[in-house]
């Protein structure tokens, strides 16, 4: 039996070991393992089990080039200090969200008078925070997760340019939106140091019981 079938994984370890990797080795990631990880993305939460996210996969340097040169400049690829490291990533997986899906499933008849009273209607303007987007983050922490639980390394890039030309050339079918981008792979050991890093934890600030600002009771 498959090791992975019998061995749980500690979320606590995985959660805390896992941080962005932005120079990855040219080692490639098994068929096998990144299946399992991918497969284990796909059953992240998804409200109304809509199933309204998808990732398309590019492995090896061929195709994971056509990614960066839509999502990328020649500009900003010359200047770029970490671009040498990032673009060793050996598996890119672009996480996407269609919002007419969770549109359509919400004006089913086990659904219609929910949204109704929330006052979600049929149009995507009417979800003040979209699901769509919430499912997505957590298919993209269920790939990170699992990266760190497996000894991979993984970074997530936001969606901040070119998201249509990304799209485009990945042939995407329209009203996907792009949600942001995972990278994979074994990591190169010569990451460059977030400053981020360095910026102090408040953790007890971020915590509040019963109202803002409220402490958790003392214990008994």
């Amino acid at each position: 039996m498959d090791v992975h079938e019998t061995v749980p994984v500690d979320v606590h370890e995985a959660l805390r070991a896992r941080r962005m990797v932005r120079s990855f080795s040219e080692r490639t990631v098994s068929p096998k393992l990144l299946g399992r990880l991918l497969g284990d993305a796909l059953h992240a939460p998804t409200a109304g089990n809509t199933d309204g996210t998808a990732w398309v996969v590019l492995t090896g340097p061929d195709e994971t080039r056509r990614y960066w040169e839509a999502a990328t400049t020649a500009s900003w690829r010359s200047r770029a200090r970490r671009w040498p490291g990032l673009c060793r990533a050996p598996v890119v997986a672009v996480a996407l969200a269609s919002p007419a899906a969770y549109v359509a499933r919400y004006a089913e008849p086990d659904k219609v008078q929910g949204a109704s009273d929330l006052g979600l209607g049929s149009s995507e303007r009417a979800w003040p925070v979209p699901y769509w987007f919430g499912d997505a983050a957590f298919s993209v922490m269920s790939l990170l997760l699992g990266a760190a639980s497996e000894g991979l390394g993984a970074c997530f890039l936001g969606n901040f340019r070119s998201e249509h030309a990304v799209l485009d050339v990945l042939d995407v079918p329209p009203g996907w939106r792009l949600f942001g981008t995972v990278l994979l792979g074994y990591p190169a050991g010569d990451d460059v140091r977030s400053p981020s890093l360095d910026r102090p934890r408040h953790d007890d600030a971020r915590l509040h019981f019963g109202r803002w600002g409220r402490q958790p009771p003392a214990p008994s």
